[in-house]
């Protein structure tokens, strides 16, 4: 592993735990930044590994920002809970998987999905600015954990964007209190992944060493920043998440 590792690079890595942190405690989607640099600073460890130790930076900074958006604006455990517990055990699934699983199969399928999810959301400007009066019940928050948490497990990037849609389009949450929601769902399906990863000697814990109090502080900035601008600066983030995935997924495509 160390003979991948400069000063350099890993002064790149701390940087983009960083930028991750941030991104993910606003509007999700932090492992679209933090991923991609780990895979290319470490080439010759094998994706189980580079996917655990991703997952121990990751839940430092998910669980700072949980933790202050907690302390700030009420979250609903009705729906908390049952998507954390479905997202737990749906996440553990798909990490056992990970080793077995082909990711350029879900490549252009993910495309598809990005590019119809930036779409609906830019083309209706008041989509997540407010919530809705009756949102679903617990049922369809424990569904929308469920496959949130395997796709968490399998594959990972964009996760908390995907949760952050999907409250905000199935349960009828606004987009400030997706974003708060989010980060506990995210707890858990972290806390799964790494269930599986650690056992199986898949976390390079110096890395996380360095990586993790950089994407700490910028979870805690994230989370201030989102309940200091609202829904709408949660929106702008997330649309340029979404246009930063989308064109990461159109580049691999065309390197196959």
């Amino acid at each position: 592993m160390w003979h991948d590792l400069s000063l350099w690079s890993l002064l790149v890595c701390v940087l983009a735990a960083l930028l991750a942190g941030f991104v993910d405690a606003v509007a999700g989607g932090g492992g679209l930044i933090q991923l991609p640099v780990m895979l290319a600073v470490f080439p010759h460890n094998s994706l189980a590994a580079v996917s655990g130790t991703n997952k121990s930076i990751s839940i430092v900074g998910t669980s700072v920002a949980a933790r202050t958006y907690a302390k700030r604006m009420p979250l609903e455990r009705r729906h908390v809970v049952p998507m954390a517990l479905s997202a737990f055990v749906c996440s553990a699934f798909g990490a056992h998987l990970i080793t077995r699983v082909n990711r350029s199969t879900f490549e252009p399928i993910l495309l598809v999905v990005l590019i119809s999810v930036g779409l609906f959301t830019l083309f209706r400007p008041d989509f997540g600015r407010i919530a809705t009066q009756n949102p679903r019940g617990p049922l369809a928050s424990s569904l929308l954990g469920a496959g949130i948490g395997f796709y968490d497990g399998i594959m990972g990037p964009g996760t908390g964007m995907f949760l952050v849609f999907g409250l905000v389009a199935l349960i009828g949450f606004d987009f400030l209190k997706s974003s708060a929601t989010a980060k506990f769902v995210n707890v858990a399906t972290n806390l799964a992944a790494l269930a599986i990863f650690i056992p199986t000697h898949n976390v390079m814990w110096i890395v996380t060493a360095a990586m993790a109090p950089a994407n700490m502080l910028g979870g805690y900035i994230g989370a201030h920043t989102a309940l200091k601008r609202g829904s709408l600066f949660v929106r702008v983030v997330f649309l340029c998440v979404q246009a930063l995935l989308i064109i990461r997924l159109i580049v691999s495509l065309t390197q196959h």
